[in-house]
């Protein structure tokens, strides 16, 4: 796909994503990115993300279900999946494992511009002294060779559509917020937590 294309992802849907990975901080968590190819600019525009799992990360019954569910949900609102988010485990492991290459795989499949997007704890963890402004993510799109390739290094090629983001996160961080997320995990638990996070921001 080239260095052309540039990702921006709306602050609630980024914001969603880190503080689900601060809620299951000792597991490997997931989400789906959801938004729409603007092709005028070359632009992916992530405008939401839906927290998927902390336990059954790599079963592939719940996340078919889900992908399903998180389809048909955002089908009717002109949205549709555009890319995958991972953390690992361990806090010191940077790297894309097989799991996150898998999904985003089948995501690519249906979307050549799909994008992983990876939790950097390193970043996420001098965020309060650094207050960078830039995404506490890694960003891997497929190259020419249909690798998975970590690009932007420079940090043009994520941008948070909100330039406070990181602000208003470390605000929900001193709140602890993240006990409010709730994934699929939760809801297959107990069907009456909402997994689209209606009250999250509110």
């Amino acid at each position: 796909m080239g260095g052309e294309l540039c990702y921006e992802i709306a602050q609630n849907a980024y914001i969603k994503l880190v503080l689900h990975a601060l809620k299951h901080k000792t597991s490997t968590v997931n989400g789906i990115l959801l938004g729409r190819v603007s092709p005028q600019n070359d632009v992916v525009e992530i405008t939401d993300s839906v927290p998927l799992f902390h336990s059954h990360i790599g079963l592939l019954p719940q996340l078919e279900i889900s992908l399903i569910l998180i389809e048909e949900h955002f089908a009717a609102k002109g949205v549709s999946i555009v890319g995958y988010f991972h953390a690992n485990e361990r806090f010191d492991d940077h790297e894309l494992g097989g799991i996150a290459k898998n999904v985003g795989d089948h995501i690519y499949r249906y979307l050549p511009q799909a994008a992983i997007l990876l939790l950097d704890n390193r970043k996420l963890e001098a965020l309060s002294k650094t207050k960078d402004r830039s995404p506490v993510v890694q960003i891997y799109t497929k190259d020419a060779s249909r690798t998975w390739k970590l690009v932007g290094s420079d940090g043009n090629q994520l941008t948070i559509k909100e330039p406070s983001a990181n602000v208003v996160l470390l605000d929900y961080i001193s709140t602890e917020k993240w006990q409010d997320v709730v994934d699929f995990d939760d809801h297959l638990d107990d069907i009456s937590k909402d997994w689209l996070n209606p009250e999250l921001f509110k």
